[in-house]
């Protein structure tokens, strides 16, 4: 790509975002920046696209969005009858997700599809909830989830309200790349959209569905009490999550609930989370003090698009614990599988889906539940499918949970992707459940390790920003496939799993999985939505310091191998 040819053109296309106009102007003596911004276009899959917000092919901005939503409708066109052409619009409170989301519905709109559109922010679920609700064709998301400021994405969801297939982001990707931003999109101003009828607000009523729905995946018995008094401090982390999850839990009976002030309001800034993800500690500092100033029971938190839930528990000495990704979501299995055998609701053939690099524990735990342990490529939109794939056999309420690491869960099927509402309510219930009992989360935790042996989980992440850092990336996979691995942290190899060609009958992935002795392993892959190499280590041992500290080896050789 000559980028300096491409950058001329939007110097002279590119006029009608005064900050993309800007931004043009201000690089236009550096070289490096014309580059960074133009030596590609922003990436297309299935999780649709991210970026930095800003001027270039390779940002987020209303030309790569248009050009998205004209592929889009083209394929909308192509695979859809008139009267089915029918498209669920939502978005978070990021910066320019207001824009990005009325550029994509004036594009559908002048291509003669139909938008249901939600007028405020709303969270993914809520947009996986309207599509199949309103029976769309598809559905689109402006969020980056739990990214930083500078960035924004665009997710794409199927008729089924799930994030779109690998078939279906390359055909679409391949309708994308026979387009020019500014000659080739189709657009209406949304208001005259709306006026002419080509946009609808999507109504309460749906919204009021999606609350019943998440409230109707209670464990409870009918009549069954709990305390619902537990003291809980919630953030949104400045994101879409505070109106469905205050209500869904004050609705649940849930009503001692403190928001903390900082974080309550919609702010694309995040100005007391700078990395606005319930994974990371800093991002939960500001609740963990207020849960400490008010004796709280418990700390929930959301990532801006509430697709994720994180948490902390007071201990004995008054202290807040972090759980992690992979904890939670063991207790959560653990509860719901104990419940439902206690209620009688538990299924003739259950099924627990998770994700390769998620927690090996849980598929113990399943077994001793008779539980069958589905496992499936990083990313809940392979949860997703799952579900549509056991409705296609007469069979959805064989689903009884997924998760992954990365704080996703879902219990139902009243959605296809990982919600973060359905998570907090459910936190809630099995926090208060096990409290009516004198029981606390972690010693409900420590007893399933006693149980079923420690297992320490981490993820650690590797940036590689720009070009140069996607190339290095590439060379990093390259050097692993290629060299001579006998083992990490003073563990041997005893296998070695590569499903760049397909593995195990999943799709092709950028991933590998070195398998050590004693239950240890070393996963390597490649982000699908950031500048980022991920590692996911897990460290078999008899006790958590043990465990620590073989943690800790692998974790020297890994920046070894990145440097």
């Amino acid at each position: 790509m000559d980028e300096q040819a491409v950058y001329n053109k939007w110097v002279e296309l590119a006029t009608e975002d005064t900050d993309v106009v800007s931004e043009l102007s201000a690089i236009t003596s550096d070289g490096d920046a014309i580059k960074d911004a133009f030596y590609r276009d922003l990436a297309f899959g299935t999780g649709g696209l991210r970026g930095t917000i800003g001027a270039g092919t390779n940002r987020m901005n209303i030309y790569t969005v248009g050009k998205a939503s004209q592929g889009l409708a083209n394929y909308i066109i192509a695979n859809f009858p008139a009267d089915k052409r029918r498209i669920a619009v939502s978005r978070d409170s990021r910066h320019k997700s207001e824009l990005f989301a009325e550029v994509a519905a004036g594009v559908f709109a002048a291509n003669g599809i139909q938008v249901e559109m939600y007028r405020d922010i709303m969270p993914t679920p809520c947009l996986s909830f309207a599509t199949r609700e309103l029976n769309c064709a598809a559905g689109i998301m402006i969020t980056a989830s739990h990214n930083p400021a500078k960035y924004n994405g665009y997710k794409v969801y199927g008729a089924d309200g799930c994030q779109i297939t690998t078939e279906a982001a390359a055909v679409i990707l391949a309708e994308i790349e026979k387009l020019d931003e500014f000659t080739d999109v189709k657009r209406l101003a949304l208001d005259d959209a709306v006026a002419q009828g080509k946009v609808s607000y999507i109504s309460d009523e749906v919204y009021d569905h999606f609350v019943a729905a998440v409230r109707g995946e209670s464990l409870l018995a009918d009549g069954e009490d709990i305390d619902r008094n537990v003291s809980i401090v919630y953030s949104p982390l400045n994101g879409t999550g505070l109106k469905p999850v205050t209500r869904t839990l004050r609705e649940s009976g849930f009503t001692n609930i403190f928001v903390v002030p900082e974080q309550e309001k919609p702010d694309g800034d995040f100005p007391t989370c700078p990395f606005p993800n319930p994974e990371i500690k800093e991002a939960m500092a500001l609740g963990m003090k207020y849960a400490a100033e008010r004796g709280a029971d418990l700390l929930l938190a959301n990532d801006p698009d509430c697709d994720r839930a994180g948490t902390a528990v007071r201990a004995a000495d008054g202290s807040y614990v972090l759980l992690s990704g992979n904890e939670m979501g063991m207790l959560l299995f653990d509860y719901i599988c104990a419940r439902r055998l206690e209620n009688g609701t538990m299924p003739a053939d259950p099924e627990l889906v998770k994700t390769i690099v998620t927690i090996d524990m849980a598929d113990r735990i399943a077994a001793n539940y008779g539980v069958k342990t589905v496992n499936l490529l990083t990313g809940f939109k392979f949860i997703g499918e799952e579900i549509t794939r056991l409705e296609s056999l007469g069979k959805r309420d064989s689903y009884i949970f997924g998760f992954e690491e990365s704080y996703g869960y879902l219990s139902g099927t009243y959605v296809r992707d990982k919600d973060g509402v359905n998570a907090s309510f459910l936190i809630c219930e099995m926090f208060a459940y096990y409290m009516t009992r004198g029981i606390s989360l972690l010693d409900k935790l420590n007893k399933l390790y006693a149980e079923y042996g420690y297992c320490l989980n981490t993820l650690h992440s590797f940036e590689f920003d720009g070009a140069a850092g996607f190339d290095k990336m590439q060379g990093i996979m390259k050097h692993f496939r290629e060299a001579n691995i006998e083992g990490f942290g003073g563990k041997s190899l005893a296998e070695t799993l590569d499903y760049a060609p397909g593995l195990d009958g999943l799709p092709k992935a950028d991933v590998l999985k070195f398998k050590l002795a004693n239950n240890c392993s070393v996963v390597v892959r490649p982000s699908g939505t950031e500048p980022k190499l991920k590692t996911y280590i897990s460290v078999s041992a008899k006790s958590r310091e043990a465990a620590q500290g073989i943690e800790a080896k692998i974790v020297d050789e890994l920046n070894e191998y990145f440097k």
